[in-house]
């Protein structure tokens, strides 16, 4: 399924403008008039982006904004407006919109920042994709496997990795080569690289 933006805006010739801008260029569209009529809808699980008017009736945009954050819904955000409100736009841009447009909007300017979007959010989705397959296979490891992995990437050799997990050195090169194995790690440096990203932390080799 093709990339969708998210329209909400309670002025409909601004949604249908920017609704058949976005269609021209081949990206799916859905238009709201309210960021409640937005959190009740249904929503394709594809690369997107949000177009949120900062100055909707009764919930703002940016009390909008700090709401999708505390509902883990991580579109990137445009937000426009009909006010070149710069204190607003500080708020936004710090709290993470990644473009702040004026209107009347400029369409390469907006469709620059849409697709800038799109491709933050698909790149976003990418490395969650990475991160749950990395997770799957670290949680495909025994304890002691486990164990072992720290030692490792922690720096020890395989000497000191038998002597602090009371092991052959022979058995450590077993668990050493299953846990290279069930995490497809090419190396250690790869091996080091997959842990960082999953947050196993450990401590350096010869440290308490």
């Amino acid at each position: 399924m093709k990339e969708v933006v998210y329209i909400v805006d309670d002025d409909a010739s601004v949604r249908e403008g920017l609704g058949d801008l976005l269609r021209s260029v081949g990206l799916g569209v859905q238009t709201f008039t309210s960021s409640q009529e937005f959190l009740d809808s249904k929503r394709a699980d594809v690369p997107g982006c949000l177009i949120l008017d900062v100055r909707l009736p009764g919930r703002s945009g940016l009390e909008f904004q700090s709401m999708l954050q505390n509902l883990c819904i991580q579109l990137p955000v445009i937000f426009i407006s009909a006010h070149g409100d710069v204190p607003i736009s500080v708020r936004a841009m710090k709290s993470g919109a990644i473009e702040f447009l004026t209107k009347p909007l400029r369409e390469q300017e907006l469709l620059d920042a849409v697709h800038a979007g799109i491709d933050q959010d698909r790149a976003r989705r990418h490395e969650a994709d990475l991160i749950a397959e990395l997770g799957a296979r670290y949680e495909s490891l025994t304890p002691r496997e486990r164990e072992i992995m720290k030692l490792v990437i922690a720096g020890s050799v395989n000497k000191q990795i038998a002597a602090q997990a009371g092991l052959s050195e022979v058995t450590v090169k077993v668990h050493r080569g299953h846990v290279m194995q069930k995490m497809r790690a090419k190396s250690l440096v790869d091996l080091v690289r997959m842990a960082d990203r999953l947050g196993v932390t450990v401590k350096p080799a010869g440290t308490k």
